[in-house]
């Protein structure tokens, strides 16, 4: 009888670690899965209908290739699910020319060769007339490539074709401690132990109980939905698709039309005056307060009018964030025995499929395909590979 209960387990089912559990039960590896919840739950990050899709990666230059393969690896995931995933029809990025959101977004384009289109703001009222209060020196981005993903859907279908492979999965399973044993880690649960040859750590805001060293910092960020005061607003996704917009102060409004029978979702980049840093275990607080949606209800008169002055809706979700604003993704030790994916930044599910993909190569042995040096965690300076976690740590962010 083996020693071992597989060759890999990944702890944390969100969307970077359904991923690369997709990957690897796919590549035929030994595969099990720990999830503290189920997969495509709304007390992580990865959830709330919609996220934002582009090419156009001005958070940093080497995220661009990462988004063209993460595409890639979305479309296949789309084609072997059955399930609508990604649902194309392009963004717009408003600004000003030289600010953070259009100038990142030109700079990106020129150095990659991304199409892209520049609107002015006669031409932005023509094609989104939605989009009112616009100064005259700003400009609008079209990123055609751009689109919304569904975070649920795409979750659940990579664990289904994870299992479907051969993964075998514990949902409703918090792994209480992770510690190296000779050769390989042992993984405690309230249902037993397991041991394997080597894990990948993908649980959210609650890295930081794992591992230690590692500056990451757990917020929490609000969501909201606001209704079309008309049924026939023009705030469908294809007449109003999925957008970024910085204003004169400097905060981002983001958000979609509606889609998949949600309503026109909103938030600010910045995450507005109801993000605070918190500890998931200790002040998982996720009552909803007025100051979680004050911010983007003040925006809409002179920005989108034609949305009910109230959200429809409000949610809170949590995520991590590093020093540099980059993800934290590679091994703890030089055997890769711990791979840890972390630190989302509130922008790293576009890049889910192509981080899951990573993460495999990692913990299998073999160079990520693309080069992802500078989202190694050893950029950090000292960090130590897990031993036992704290004993409300949870899975799946």
């Amino acid at each position: 009888m083996s020693r071992w209960d597989a060759d890999v387990a990944v702890v944390g089912l969100g969307a970077w670690g359904a991923a690369a559990l997709w990957q690897l039960a796919t590549r035929g590896v030994e595969v099990i899965g720990f999830e503290r919840h189920r997969p495509g739950h709304a007390l992580g990050s990865s959830f709330g209908g919609s996220r934002m899709f582009r090419i156009t990666c001005l958070e940093h230059s080497g995220l661009v290739p990462l988004a063209h393969r993460s595409l890639e690896l979305w479309r296949r995931l789309q084609e072997e699910s059955g399930d609508d995933l990604f649902l194309p029809g392009g963004g717009l990025l408003i600004g000003p020319e030289q600010g953070a959101i259009v100038g990142g977004t030109l700079r990106a384009a020129a150095a990659h060769g991304i199409d892209v289109q520049v609107l002015g703001r006669a031409e932005l009222r023509e094609r989104f007339p939605r989009h009112a209060g616009v100064p005259a020196h700003h400009l609008a981005v079209w990123e055609p490539s751009a689109g919304v993903l569904r975070p649920e859907a795409a979750i659940c279908a990579a664990t289904d074709l994870a299992v479907k492979a051969g993964a075998r999965l514990f949902t409703d399973s918090r792994v209480t401690a992770v510690e190296p044993v000779p050769g390989g880690v042992e993984l405690r649960t309230a249902g037993g132990a397991h041991r394997v040859r080597r894990v990948v750590i993908t649980v959210g805001s609650w890295l930081p109980a794992l591992v230690k060293g590692l500056p990451l910092e757990t917020l929490r960020m609000p969501l909201t939905w606001f209704r079309p005061v008309d049924d026939d607003g023009g705030f469908d996704l294809e007449r109003f698709p999925v957008f970024m917009r910085e204003t004169e102060e400097g905060p981002v409004l983001w958000g979609n039309g509606c889609e998949g029978g949600h309503e026109v979702k909103l938030g600010l980049e910045g995450y507005g005056p109801g993000a605070r840093p918190i500890d998931p275990d200790d002040d998982a607080d996720r009552s909803v307060r007025a100051e979680d949606w004050e911010g983007v209800a003040r925006m809409l008169r002179g920005w989108l009018p034609g949305l009910a002055g109230l959200p429809d809706r409000v949610a809170v979700s949590f995520f991590t964030r590093t020093p540099d604003g980059q993800f934290a993704v590679g091994a703890l030790d030089d055997e890769a025995r711990f791979v840890i994916g972390g630190g989302c930044n509130a922008h790293g599910f576009k890049h889910s499929s192509g981080i899951g993909e990573a993460l495999a190569d990692l913990v299998t042995g073999h160079a990520p395909r693309l080069p992802l040096d500078f989202l190694d965690p050893g950029r950090f300076g000292a960090h130590t590979a897990p031993t036992t976690t704290a004993p409300t740590a949870q899975e799946g962010a």
